[in-house]
């Protein structure tokens, strides 16, 4: 194992220069080619031109950019010299800055553009310690004299750069690649701050030995190729996507970058045929409703003939994993007597299965670029529909786990033996228990806590000993909060959250997370939040997918005046009451306190960085706070 990140990359650039690392956007919209070279040579230069700048080993540096082609460059330039960066988004709000820049101690700032700056500006007064200010877009002269004027230097990348290379080119003492061979494995990488939804926000610290003890793993999880590419549309500074960018790097990959926008991310799959995609499951779950809404708009016969393609194939993948021991095993399945019991009917619907493929699902496959091999979905349960639907029209997911303090991956679904209703077996240097409220080890099938160990699991909360004395025991057991069962093959499901258990007056505990999934599988229901702490029964705020409201209203001959006001048509708060009680039903395992007995109707969808964290899971504390009134009125 390389000892460091840095470390990695040099060995990746110069065993295969020539490869390409990166494909990001122009100003016209058309990708271009970054090779390994041209990429770790800009690295240098960043980590020389922060050595000018007087940046030494150990610094914490802020990163408060979005995605972009030089957000890697930066990450590593920064760890190349042994200094550490702390990341954030740009919806970064004025009170994340300051707590943030404050609490770590960070003299130097990267930021993304003008407006960034502007923010940092309003926090002068309480922010004191920002002494520079490199900047990926240029700010204009007003701005740039305000910072002066604030004792705060601005200096563009462009010219961090050209400083760093100048240097590099000098061959000076102290060059970037002494330092990079001064690294070690255990040396803090980078400090990310959890949301901060329960209180005051948590530094997650992570060592270079953190991520990198998890490479090597993906190439029994994944077939990897030299030059195959990934297409993220992701958070970079979110550990997910981060340790996904590390992987790439890892076996000379590519990455190209896009966004999570439907038409810019269909118009990106055709443009780019990426080999794999890395995303949460919402947007798995849009491409699925994207696909159905245009077949639906072919016609009632296209959406026939694709209805029935899908249904059998549905069937033949259910029959092909009950043959080939592919179902989860939670209770001791005998495996023999499945693999008897699925061969018939497998086989009979294999023809049907190869006709579908024909007719409908390499079309399909042509959406994705044609050379498409698998998609990683994880942050969040991937909901049942989706994973069925898109492994059975040849489009494989493969559904990870992880939290940002184990750095994040603790399981993943392998390629060749991918069991859907899990979220994959445990890395092979990775430990992990069910237990109960007692700390009692669970056999399998047995809902408890989830508990990891490996190398992996984090330092600890910047700062805060006590908070990381309450997750992380002297064993080395991480409590993860995350509910969940494990199999007899050493898989995982995850079966709710801790925190967000809802406890009924009954005494009832419900996890509302399965509940929420089920709703989602709706093709008319986009988002929803399960409510009743405390309270005699469930409710849900529920925010439909306008278009499939609207081809209902459509339908029924419902005129469209106001969408707000359609929402409101007896018709249509009968259709989502349909869905929700044939969903949340005792035939799909939900029992009679789970059912949902009111909700509400919502026309706008939940905001990321408000009320939906950049992995698309809700901020329940938020939501309670902007839909409060309206949610307790269900329950008078």
């Amino acid at each position: 194992m390389d000892k460091t990140l840095p470390l990695m990359l040099k060995a990746r650039a110069k065993d295969m220069p020539d490869i390409n690392i990166q494909y990001y956007k122009d100003k016209e919209g058309k990708y271009c080619p970054v090779t390994y070279h041209q990429f770790y040579d800009d690295v240098l230069y960043v980590g020389a031109g922060l050595l000018e700048l007087g940046v030494k080993r150990g610094d914490r540096v802020a990163l408060f950019a979005d995605n972009r082609q030089e957000w890697m460059v930066t990450d590593f330039g920064i760890l190349s010299i042994g200094a550490v960066d702390v990341p954030r988004g740009c919806d970064i709000t004025n009170q994340e800055l300051t707590y943030i820049l404050n609490f770590t101690g960070c003299e130097f700032v990267f930021m993304e553009n003008q407006k960034q700056v502007e923010k940092l500006l309003n926090c002068r007064a309480d922010v004191s310690i920002v002494k520079t200010v490199i900047t990926f877009d240029p700010v204009d002269a007003a701005t740039e004299k305000n910072c002066q004027d604030a004792g705060i230097k601005v200096l563009y990348f462009a010219s961090l750069l050209a400083k760093g290379q100048k240097r590099e080119n000098l061959h000076a003492a102290n060059s970037v690649e002494e330092e990079m061979d001064k690294g070690d494995g255990e040396d803090l990488a980078t400090i990310i701050f959890t949301s901060g939804t329960t209180g005051e926000p948590k530094g997650v610290m992570l060592c270079h030995r953190n991520f990198l003890c998890q490479l090597d793993h993906f190439k029994s999880i994944f077939e990897l190729k030299p030059g195959d590419i990934w297409l993220s549309m992701l958070p970079v500074w979110h550990v997910y996507e981060r340790l996904m960018e590390y992987t790439i790097f890892y076996y000379n990959t590519s990455i190209a970058y896009s966004k999570p926008i439907g038409p810019v991310l269909m118009e990106d799959l055709k443009a780019i045929r990426p080999h794999w995609m890395v995303s949460v499951p919402r947007i798995w779950e849009a491409i699925m409703d994207g696909i159905n809404r245009k077949v639906k708009a072919k016609g009632a016969f296209a959406k026939k003939v694709y209805d029935l393609a899908v249904s059998a194939s549905m069937m033949f993948t259910h029959f092909k994993d009950l043959t080939f021991c592919l179902l989860p095993n939670f209770y001791g399945r005998i495996r023999f007597i499945d693999s008897i019991i699925g061969f018939l009917p497998w086989l009979l619907l294999l023809p049907a299965r190869g006709l579908g493929q024909v007719i409908v699902f390499n079309r399909i496959a042509r959406v994705f670029g044609g050379r498409f091999k698998a998609g990683i979905s994880g942050g969040g349960s991937l909901p049942a529909k989706a994973d069925l639907f898109f492994n059975s029209i040849g489009i494989r997911l493969q559904e990870a786990y992880g939290l940002t303090e184990t750095a994040p991956l603790v399981s993943v679904r392998q390629y060749k033996k991918s069991r859907r209703g899990t979220i994959g077996q445990l890395l092979s240097n990775t430990e992990a228990k069910i237990a109960d409220k007692n700390g009692k080890s669970l056999p399998p099938g047995r809902n408890g806590i989830i508990h990891v160990r490996g190398r992996q699991v984090m330092m600890g909360y910047y700062k805060k000993p006590d908070v990381t004395a309450a997750y992380l025991d002297s064993e080395g057991w991480f409590n993860t909060g995350d509910i969940g069962m494990m199999t007899h093959n050493n898989e995982l499901r995850i079966t709710g959250r801790a925190k967000d258990t809802i406890v009924l007056r009954g005494g009832e505990n419900v996890e509302p997370v399965p509940i929420e999934c089920k709703l989602r599988e709706s093709p008319y229901i986009q988002m929803c939040l399960v409510a009743g702490q405390d309270q005699k029964f469930l409710a849900a705020l529920v925010i439909p997918w306008q278009q499939a409201i609207m081809d209902y209203a459509e339908e029924i001959s419902i005129p469209i005046v106001d969408y707000e006001l359609l929402l409101q048509q007896p018709e249509i708060i009968e259709l989502i009451s349909r869905e929700i009680s044939e969903r949340i039903s005792q035939k799909n395992g939900f029992k009679a306190y789970e059912r949902i007995n009111k909700f509400v109707i919502n026309a706008r969808p939940f905001e990321p960085g408000k009320e939906l964290s950049g992995k698309g899971e809700l901020i329940r504390a938020k939501i309670m706070d902007n839909y409060g009134k309206v949610i307790n009125k269900l329950f008078k």
